[in-house]
């Protein structure tokens, strides 16, 4: 399978973000999404949330109703090795796209309801190394579309 853009997703405030065929994303993030809390989501370091559907699926088979920006995720991906988006590593999203890794995100309450019990602490990077949503900051902006290809462009260099 092509690594592509599974779902891209945005809202005027908070979850679910609902889904949109087409979006321009500059250096704050896609055209048309905030975030209630800025403190903790948004801003330059923290501009797209992505978030694999691979995992959104094993998630439905462990009996939580989660489903594509449920978890806030901008870009949800299909393809991705997920092992590579760590902090450092560059995506390229269509022709001209370019997003940075920054860091991975912390579970809040409000995306509970996407999962059994509340227990949204089961993407936490800590509890669950591998499972994290991760925000990127914007390298080149550009017009994205569901379907469009995902590469990894580069993933840091760890020390030997």
């Amino acid at each position: 399978m092509t690594a592509h853009i599974h779902q891209l997703s945005r809202s005027p405030g908070g979850v679910p973000k609902r889904a949109v065929p087409t979006v321009h994303i500059g250096t704050d993030g896609l055209d048309g999404d905030w975030q209630r809390n800025r403190k903790y989501h948004g801003g330059p370091l923290r501009a797209v949330c992505l978030f694999p559907f691979e995992h959104i699926e094993a998630l439905r088979a462990e009996g939580h109703p989660i489903a594509p920006g449920d978890v806030g995720e901008n870009i949800t991906t299909a393809g991705v090795p997920w092992a590579q988006v760590v902090p450092g590593a560059q995506l390229q999203l269509g022709a001209t796209c370019v997003l940075e890794i920054t860091s991975y995100t912390e579970p809040c309450r409000t995306i509970r309801h996407a999962f059994a019990g509340g227990d949204s602490d089961r993407i936490a990077q800590e509890r669950h190394p591998g499972w994290s949503r991760v925000y990127a900051r914007v390298i080149t902006p550009g017009e994205v579309s569901a379907g469009d290809p995902i590469t990894v462009v580069s993933t840091p260099v760890t020390p030997a």
